[in-house]
């Protein structure tokens, strides 16, 4: 990079673009192929994600040598991109053929054509959610500023996933807002039963048959009925104020 004004510029445009997409999918992948463009150093590129129970997966890479590399690091549970996400940290390895911090994966890796590699954590103010992971198949391939450049390009890279994410999860939530009120609506004409039943006839389903909210009520919403389970217990049961709105029974509906 030539100099500042270059590089303001640079990232300006990287941020635009990398924000113009508002699913999570096409924003990781939009992700790891940029970043092979924008480290000069970079041969492949991957993004390793932060699951829940300590578990990580990968969610987009530009070649299967990139995901390879990754899925290894997971099985030895040892490797940079496992040090990046989980001790918050970024790491470079510049010889990994004779790296003593992963000797397996190192090695691995090496035997694979993966010479270098820079794991930079991908983090927002309020977690760490992953890791870039930057390959390279010579010896000493990232420079300072080829460091720098990877730095600043995973600060741009991570606010834009994580609003990829936060779209994602908001468009859900409305989504399965709108199925279960829509699945009550069918429960409440078939069943003869209120808004307030019907609902508690979709959280006692979802406990004996061991299935989400969110899915029965789609199920319910395909098949205009709860779906085809001994499942007449799940019925509430009504007040003493509500004798008039008593629910018909599932038995009898069943048989008519």
């Amino acid at each position: 990079m030539e100099n500042k004004q270059d590089a303001a510029a640079l990232f300006a445009r990287i941020s635009k673009d990398l924000m113009q997409e508002q699913e999570e999918s096409t924003t990781f992948e939009r992700v790891a192929r940029r970043a092979v463009e924008v480290v000069p150093a970079c041969d492949h590129a991957g993004i390793t994600m932060r699951e829940r129970r300590h578990r990580t997966t990968t969610v987009a890479s530009t070649s299967p040598l990139a995901e390879a590399c990754d899925r290894l690091q997971y099985e030895l549970d040892e490797g940079p991109c496992i040090e990046a996400v989980w001790n918050d940290d970024s790491y470079l390895a510049s010889d990994l053929a004779h790296d003593p911090r992963w000797p397996h994966w190192g090695a691995e890796a090496a035997a694979r054509g993966i010479k270098s590699v820079f794991a930079i954590r991908l983090t927002t103010p309020e977690e760490t959610i992953g890791a870039l992971n930057l390959y390279a198949e010579r010896t000493h391939a990232f420079s300072p500023d080829d460091v720098d450049l990877g730095l600043i390009f995973a600060s741009h890279a991570a606010d834009a996933m994580n609003a990829a994410r936060l779209f994602t999860g908001l468009r859900t939530a409305v989504r399965t807002r709108h199925s279960i009120g829509v699945a009550q609506g069918i429960l409440m004409q078939r069943y003869n039963i209120s808004v307030e039943q019907a609902f508690e006839v979709l959280r006692r389903y979802s406990s004996h048959a061991n299935i989400k909210i969110r899915e029965l009520a789609d199920l319910i919403v395909e098949e205009g009925r709860l779906p085809d389970v001994a499942a007449a217990e799940t019925m509430p049961s009504p007040s003493s104020q509500d004798q008039e709105a008593r629910p018909t029974p599932l038995s009898d509906q069943t048989r008519s």
